[in-house]
């Protein structure tokens, strides 16, 4: 998909849209290269999301924003060229200092055929202060005279900054929504909110899909975040977090050298690994 016909991005993205009003929530398990994008969409995928932190530390990169946005776009023209399923890619801020910076890399990620974007309104640069939702909705405005079909994801990180009084918090959050559903945006995104009594507030509140986060452990299920009303669920990089955490044990094992897990040092490989010709099958008529 790194060279598609609009025709191509007109069907992915009208294809996205529709899975954000299945009978169950459209679930992403998010991505941070071309061969995990493949893994999740082999596993079942109906669309592939990118993780911006995970595709930063891949890269060799702290997390916000700190990958030179031309190892971004290539990252994505590659997850976009073995990717038979809609796309959509996390780009934080937009990785652009302007409004007209943000919409020259959404311009790019377009061309390569990409249905959706997430973008965020974030904290101010060295601070914990919200940035005001005045920025973001002059982006998503701006980002929706690109293409129309676009599926501008609005994420507040209302839940990441510290505050001592609940109830603000949320109607902050509210406030932040229905500002990014006005300008323009298709769904909302509230990483951190984990109270089902809070999120089908919103749910209802609010005429956009609710995009939940569910990238770590005590997060409820599919089942449970649906019937509060969760429209999408990311799994974000928790994948990745889980996929180190694997590695680390893989080497720890291997360097300890047997001694102390049972006589096998590489008993998590072996139980884990996946044949070489499986892995090369997945990119069977995948274009150069």
């Amino acid at each position: 998909m790194s060279s598609i016909d609009s025709r191509q991005r007109q069907d992915a993205a009208e294809l996205f849209r529709r899975l954000h009003a299945g009978p169950r929530p459209l679930v992403l398990v998010n991505a941070w290269d071309a061969v995990s994008a493949r893994m999740v969409e082999r596993a079942g995928a109906q669309a592939i999301g990118t993780t911006s932190a995970g595709m930063a530390w891949s890269m060799g990169h702290a997390d916000g924003e700190r990958m030179p946005v031309d190892e971004l776009l290539a990252a994505c023209a590659r997850i976009c060229r073995v990717a038979s399923v809609p796309v959509t890619v996390d780009i934080e801020r937009g990785f652009g200092d302007s409004t007209q910076a943000v919409c020259d890399v959404v311009r790019s990620l377009v061309g390569m055929g990409v249905a959706g974007i997430n973008i965020e309104d974030g904290t101010l640069q060295g601070t914990r202060q919200l940035a005001s939702p005045e920025i973001l909705c002059e982006r998503i405005q701006a980002l929706r005279k690109i293409d129309a079909r676009l599926f501008i994801n609005a994420r507040t990180d209302t839940y990441f900054v510290a505050n001592d009084d609940p109830a603000a918090r949320y109607q902050d959050t509210l406030r932040r929504a229905r500002l990014y559903a006005s300008a323009g945006a298709d769904g909302i995104f509230v990483p951190g909110m984990a109270s089902l009594e809070e999120i089908a507030g919103l749910a209802d509140a609010v005429p956009l899909p609710l995009n939940v986060y569910a990238g770590h452990a005590k997060a409820p299920s599919v089942d449970v975040l649906a019937g509060a009303g969760a429209r999408r669920i990311s799994l974000g990089c928790g994948p990745l977090q889980a996929a180190l955490g694997v590695l680390g044990r893989i080497a720890a094992e291997a360097f300890d050298g047997g001694s102390n897990n049972n006589g096998g040092g590489f008993r998590t490989m072996a139980a884990e690994m996946l044949p070489a010709g499986e892995i090369n099958g997945l990119f069977a008529g995948v274009r150069r």
